[in-house]
């Protein structure tokens, strides 16, 4: 029977969640979905730590990233990992997308070729130039400052010109150990907040939409954030897909996360590969579209 390992980390590969732990069960949840949708097609899964030094990765016929959420606090470790498994099995998505979809100079890339994208700055390791200075240069009165390889809102900041100053030495700190983007504040976010729409095998099969607390930008439910479900417009889905289509090669799964510009217009602020919450539990329908695109993927027994 062929064998799958969706990939998780330390904190989540307990197989029953504790009382009151609803992050884990959501993610429990939507990994039971994926599992029983393989299992009606002949596929058996296991849920498996990326970071699991007695793992024979070599015993599955394909890995699939899941919630490897920790993977950007020890990125040196998580490369050498991730070098070294792609030699031993195959990799969903493949590891081409994986290795460009980790550092966010991928949305200069999608730029080029098209897709709509927020502006983005990028502040390479060692910068010198203060980030008034960038504000300056591109005209902007507030922005977000964010790790070019990060998750979970990692050492992202909201700033403006008057708080710019007091975040410059932190600033400089962090850019001495890795690169950032600075991206103008994306008013939409505080108002309607973002919308998610989730894309396997090149079509969405649903949506969510993300919104910040009070008196926050970050979206994520880690800081307060809460998910909704949400009715993509033709308009939207359309962007997705166009998105998605953009990348080379064409991933089996992704996540588009959509925002709207100061004009109006749709803007991309993130297209997940490598590791994207995908709300099964939201549309039990999308795991079986998940489940068709793998076993597609995997080869013949």
């Amino acid at each position: 029977m062929t064998r799958v390992a969706l990939l998780t980390e330390r904190r989540y590969v307990a197989p029953i969640a504790p009382d009151g732990y609803d992050y884990l069960a959501n993610i429990l949840a939507d990994d039971r979905l994926l599992h029983d949708a393989l299992a009606q097609r002949g596929v058996s899964s296991v849920r498996v730590d990326w970071a699991d030094p007695t793992v024979d990765w070599s015993a599955f016929d394909a890995a699939v990233f899941r919630t490897t959420w920790d993977y950007f606090d020890d990125f040196p470790a998580f490369s050498a990992w991730l070098a070294s498994v792609q030699t031993q099995t195959r990799l969903f998505n493949v590891p081409e997308l994986l290795w460009w979809n980790i550092d966010k100079h991928y949305l200069a890339d999608l730029s080029a070729r098209g897709v709509p994208v927020v502006p983005s700055r990028f502040l390479e390791r060692g910068s010198p130039m203060p980030l008034g200075q960038v504000l300056d240069a591109c005209g902007w009165d507030e922005a977000v400052f964010k790790p070019c390889v990060s998750g979970g809102a990692r050492h992202t900041y909201r700033l403006n010109r008057a708080t710019v100053g007091a975040l410059e030495p932190l600033a400089q700190e962090l850019l001495e150990q890795e690169a950032f983007l600075l991206q103008p504040l994306m008013e939409s976010v505080l108002t309607e907040g973002e919308d998610s729409l989730l894309v396997f095998g090149g079509k969405v099969t649903h949506a969510v939409r993300k919104i910040a607390k009070a008196g926050d930008f970050r979206v994520q439910d880690d800081h307060g954030g809460t998910v909704h479900p949400h009715t993509a417009s033709p308009e939207q889905i359309a962007f997705a897909e166009r998105a998605v289509a953009a990348c080379a090669p064409a991933p089996l799964y992704a996540r588009v996360d959509l925002v709207r510009d100061s004009h109006g217009a749709l803007a991309l602020m993130e297209l997940e590969l490598i590791e994207p919450e995908l709300w099964l539990r939201l549309c039990p329908a999308a795991a079986e579209a998940f489940a068709d695109v793998l076993v597609g993927a995997l080869p013949a027994p």
